[in-house]
Formats: C-alpha cells, structure tokens, sequence
C-alpha cells in the first residue's frame, strides 16, 4: 500500500482510538463525582471535540510516514478533570485515570471482532480493506493502553499508583509530573520506551489471538 492507502485505513482506528480514551475520562470523572469536562462539551463520543491537530492528525501521520514498523501513537486535547471534585479524590482518581486504557481495550477486542468477521468473508471485495483497518486498530489500542498504563506521571498509569500508594509516598510520587513527559520523550529517543512496551505488547497480542483463534 501506498502512504495515502495507509492513511486513509489507519485514520479512522488511531481518531477513535486517541479520542476516545480521553472522552472515558470525561465520564468517568462525571460518574465519581467532578462535572468539569461535562461543563466544558467535553463528555462526547464526538472525535472532532477531542482532536489535536497536532497529537492526533500530524504525529501518527508523520509516524506512518516516515517508520518502518514504528510504534504507532499520538494523543488528544486532555479531558480537563478536577480531581478535588471526586467524591473520594484518591480512591476516585484510580478509576477516572483507568477509564482511558479500559477504553482502549474495549476498542481492541471490538476491532479483533472486526477482524474475525473479515477473515470469514474473504470474498467480499472491501474484505482485505478492512482486515488492515481492524489490525491497525488492535495495534494502535494496545500501543496506547500500554503506553498509558506506564507508572510515570502524569500518564494513566502514574495517576494509578498515586492512588493506590499510602498517602506520603503518593505525594511525593506526584512531584515527578512535571518531569514525565521529559522523561517519555528521553525513553523515545533513546529508544528505550520500545523495550519497555514490547514484552507488554506481546503480552496484549497473545491475549487476543488466544481469544479470538488467530
């Protein structure tokens, strides 16, 4: 496939896939208790609300450009939540951060459906279209639910372990955030964050084949 053929199957799996972990934030924030994103439009399975013209168009475009085998992934406009709102902030916050990669999972298997479904009707002429779309959509939720689930703040992962660590050791924990993101480009560009995904990846891909008899 040429990179236009690319884009085009890839672009709906990565929109929905980066979008819609951050809008599960926006509900699940509303659900414990905090209506910020609510009040801003935010709680939407709308992708255009939560698009970054940068993070979820320019970044994996350049990526299916310009790497052979890359890890595909982006970002979107964060769902703004105020954790003092949550009825119980640290307990709350665990379930509001896993609500993005429990999206992304949900969007996994989905997509996995998708695929066994194409596989079964090889003689549909959109058939082989859509197998690379729902393989494009497995990769790119299992890349972000692992990414996010790192426990470095302010990722997914790094809100988690804030959460569940005792109440002293979450806050100093919490200091790194502004650090975090220096840190994942350093891991990129090192390339180290691929070590450190891959055996979670293999993992996630086991985990559907053996599901859904790949």
């Amino acid at each position: 496939m040429n990179f236009i053929q690319t884009l085009a199957i890839s672009a709906l799996p990565v929109i929905f896939a980066i979008t819609l972990h951050e809008a599960a934030h926006g509900y699940a924030a509303r659900h414990f208790g905090d209506p910020t994103a609510w009040q801003m439009g935010r709680i939407s399975l709308n992708p255009l609300r939560h698009v970054d013209m940068v993070g979820t168009i320019l970044v994996p475009a350049l990526i299916l450009l310009l790497s052979a085998g890359g890890l595909l992934f982006g970002w979107a406009k964060p769902v703004p939540v105020n954790f003092g709102n949550l009825r119980r902030p640290k307990q709350d916050m665990l379930w509001v951060a896993a609500a993005g990669p429990g999206a992304n999972l949900a969007m996994a298997l989905a997509w996995a459906l998708v695929l066994k479904f194409a596989i079964g009707v090889p003689a549909l002429g959109y058939a082989e279209a859509l197998k690379e779309m729902a393989r494009v959509g497995i990769g790119i939720n299992g890349v972000l639910m692992a990414l996010n689930l790192l426990p470095l703040p302010p990722l997914d992962g790094g809100r988690i372990a804030v959460s569940l660590l005792p109440p002293r050791a979450a806050w100093k924990f919490s200091q790194v955030e502004p650090w975090g993101f220096p840190i994942l480009l350093a891991l990129l560009f090192l390339g180290l964050l691929d070590n450190i995904l891959q055996p979670l990846l293999r993992v996630f891909n086991t985990l559907i084949r053996t599901l859904f008899g790949f």
